[in-house]
């Protein structure tokens, strides 16, 4: 599979592209097995051998590598981190291969079959949506991310699903394609981009494109404020494992405008209903501390009517209940005690209940939970979880255990 080059921009000669093409060959490939499980720590050994038989230039190349594979198994398996290929900014950025194969089921169940995918990076989201049957074209201008993705498409014999183009994503045509999936650089010489007019491309530019296509989907920064947010389209937050990675403007039919919040790797997905947010009110027998994504997208309300709940403070995203119902959107605990914050009764109260395990929650405190674990000084057998918050506008210890 050759790379499609814009008519307007043709790829220039860089070191760093042959320096990569290199582990491509049979004694690149050779070198990166060599170093499939190596450890680090051996590196300096290691490489004096290997460039006895090698040229330094591939054993550096290769090692690097090696280590950015070893980096990307957190995000992309064992399996798949084995075969592909990675730059440092591209294992930093890309999307995780289970939230890339949830948002590629999204797009291939509304029949998207041709997509452009602007910004591609090494090919995370790409790669996804090839194995849910969609064709795709990936563009970037980076040569090496083209070169990068190109050698990805075909170790995972995706060739056929896979055309790259390097071009600038702004002139790319989208007439005919099903979908855009555009997912924006956010980091710039001083680190994250919170900005979304700072993007690159800027936010206001996706959206445009967006709206010629059937279907798009927007990758934007989770923390992204609420009034910068357009009111034809649906934001989903995405949480891994309770913390939250992403989030996601998506248009056309399937959409439904509002805000959505998905937990994976379950799968539960909540549409917001739009309700106000509830009193506040006493504590009661248990506490739901609301996942990530569902804070971030304001949907505390929905928790708190699923579990009969009030908020502990009209600000603070606790929940709290007399009654104990299951909700895959919030994990609930059981409350044992209510006290004001003092630091040195709550010490008495561990040490009488020999806690040598204290995990710290905290929500309207300005403690810091290492400090705390610190001046209470833990010892014994047993484990308790302390949530530092207000309640009534008092700052409150609430003791208690997960249910």
């Amino acid at each position: 599979m050759a790379v499609s080059e814009s008519p307007d921009t043709p790829t220039p000669a860089s070191p760093e592209v042959d320096a990569f093409r290199a582990l491509l060959t049979d004694e690149g490939a050779e070198l990166l097995e060599l170093l499939r499980d190596h450890d680090p720590a051996d590196e300096l050994a290691l490489a004096t051998r290997l460039r006895r038989d090698h040229p330094a230039a591939l054993v550096s190349a290769a090692l690097g590598q090696a280590r950015l594979r070893q980096r990307a198994v957190a995000k992309f398996g064992p399996e798949d981190a084995a075969r592909m290929y990675f730059t440092p900014d591209g294992v930093e950025q890309a999307t995780r291969s289970g939230v890339a194969a949830y948002r590629a089921g999204r797009l291939a169940g509304r029949g998207v079959r041709r997509l452009a995918d602007l910004c591609c990076g090494i090919g995370g989201d790409a790669v996804e949506l090839a194995r849910a049957g969609v064709d795709v074209l990936a563009v970037d201008r980076s040569p090496l991310t083209c070169a990068v993705i190109e050698a990805n498409a075909a170790a995972l014999g995706l060739t056929e699903r896979i055309t790259v183009r390097r071009a600038d994503v702004t002139e790319v045509d989208v007439d005919g394609y099903d979908a855009v999936f555009v997912d924006p650089a956010r980091r710039g010489g001083r680190g994250r981009v919170f900005d979304p007019e700072a993007y690159s491309p800027p936010l206001s530019w996706a959206l445009d494109v967006a709206r010629r296509v059937p279907h798009a989907a927007l990758k934007i920064a989770p923390g992204v404020p609420h009034e910068a947010l357009p009111d034809d389209a649906e934001t989903e937050w995405i949480s891994v494992s309770g913390e939250v990675k992403e989030a996601v403007l998506w248009f056309g039919a399937g959409a439904t405008p509002g805000f959505r919040a998905t937990l994976l790797p379950g799968g539960h997905s909540l549409l917001g209903a739009g309700l106000p947010d509830p009193e506040p009110g006493p504590v009661g027998r248990y506490l739901y501390e609301p996942d990530g994504a569902v804070i971030r997208a304001h949907l505390v309300a929905d928790v708190a009517r699923d579990v009969d709940g009030r908020l502990l403070s009209p600000d603070i995203a606790y929940v709290t209940s007399d009654v104990l119902r299951a909700t895959p959107y919030a994990r609930a605990y059981e409350v044992t005690d209510v006290l004001p914050f003092h630091v040195k009764r709550l010490r008495a109260l561990l040490r009488e209940r020999e806690v040598g395990v204290l995990t710290v929650k905290k929500r309207g405190s300005a403690v810091e939970p290492e400090e705390l674990r610190r001046k209470v000084r833990l010892a014994g057998p047993n484990a308790a979880t302390v949530f530092l918050t207000r309640v009534a506008g008092a700052p409150t210890m609430l003791l208690g255990h997960p249910v």
